[in-house]
């Protein structure tokens, strides 16, 4: 619940990183809407059409008589444009990210400038970035895809068809909607695309909670135009806490950086590291633990004492060193 709590304030923070930063919500609205003229076409075509592909995809009912043919029919028309939207959710993203690589690769560094690091990208020609964008985007389609045929099929199903399903579909689109919008930053890190899925379901319902109410406020026209530049933002914040290794260093000031700034394993300035003396002389640092690097862990060895004192000698001994009687 936790997790699911967090994806959601995700999609706040990169909302309110594009409204602190009005030139790069305006420069991210570009390839959003070129996408959205080009989706409102197809799924017009579909609507006009959905009776015909109906009929073609039913061919057994031409002899029901009414009203079980309107109703089955009917049925298909709405899970055909229900199908087609959530496709055309999951697919506006990819479609958009491509359009607007350079764009959103700008926003997206931007954002992690602001956070006080920018991964380098790696050094590869803009062609490439978008082919490997493209190829991406299909594999995590096809995915998506083969869910969103089983959810299909599910949709007939009487009661749980019309309520349980959805509601399903909903939050499987949202999974796979937050790994299109992950993929810019996960592309600069040149994390592959089977890994990305991969730690995205670990973490399902950090993905979950981000990508599910996108989702939903896609579905409201010319929404989506307005909050993708968002929506890159806080997957772009959403990866730099998912990735590990990225994680702020406890510590603040100038000894939080020293902290950061110092190589993994070694101590940093002002601080002894294992088997050292500690600052002002106090003694030695306490050994490191837990063991680092598979090395066993080893108890502080202390100084032995020099001195020897003297064994008190075996047997009774002479009378003047014992205690008097009756003691």
């Amino acid at each position: 619940m936790r997790d699911l709590v967090a994806g959601m304030r995700y999609l706040g923070k990169g909302q309110r990183w594009v409204a602190g930063h009005g030139r790069w919500w305006g420069f991210g609205l570009i390839p959003a809407l070129i996408a959205l003229a080009l989706y409102a076409g197809v799924l017009t075509m579909l609507a006009l059409w959905s009776g015909d592909i109906a009929a073609w995809a039913t061919p057994f009912a031409d002899d029901w008589g009414s009203p079980w043919q309107g109703l089955l029919r009917g049925l298909f028309v709405v899970l055909l444009f229900a199908g087609g939207l959530m496709l055309s959710v999951l697919t506006f993203t990819a479609v958009t990210l491509l359009i607007g690589d350079p764009f959103y690769e700008s926003l997206s560094e931007k954002v992690e400038e602001s956070e006080g690091s920018c991964p380098e990208s790696p050094d590869r020609p803009l062609w490439q970035e978008i082919w490997i964008a493209l190829r991406d985007s299909v594999h995590v389609l096809l995915r998506a895809l083969g869910f969103g045929i089983i959810l299909f099929a599910l949709g007939f199903v009487p009661v749980i068809g019309q309520t349980v399903i959805p509601a399903i579909g909903f939050c499987v689109s949202g999974f796979f909607l937050a790994v299109e919008l992950t993929s810019v930053a996960m592309q600069r890190r040149d994390i592959p695309v089977r890994e990305r899925l991969r730690m995205l379901r670990g973490r399902k319902a950090l993905a979950v909670g981000f990508g599910t109410p996108i989702v939903l406020l896609f579905l409201v026209p010319f929404v989506a135009v307005i909050l993708m530049p968002g929506a890159v933002a806080g997957a772009t914040l959403l990866v730099r806490d998912l990735v590990p290794g990225e994680e702020q260093p406890p510590g603040d000031g100038e000894t939080g950086q020293a902290a950061a700034a110092a190589p993994y394993g070694q101590a940093a300035p002002g601080y002894a590291a294992p088997g050292q003396a500690a600052p002002g002389g106090f003694g030695p640092a306490p050994a490191q633990y837990p063991p680092h690097q598979g090395q066993p862990y080893q108890s502080p060895q202390y100084p032995q004492q020099s001195q020897q004192y003297p064994q008190p000698p075996a047997g009774p001994g002479p009378s003047g060193a014992r205690p008097p009687a009756g003691w």
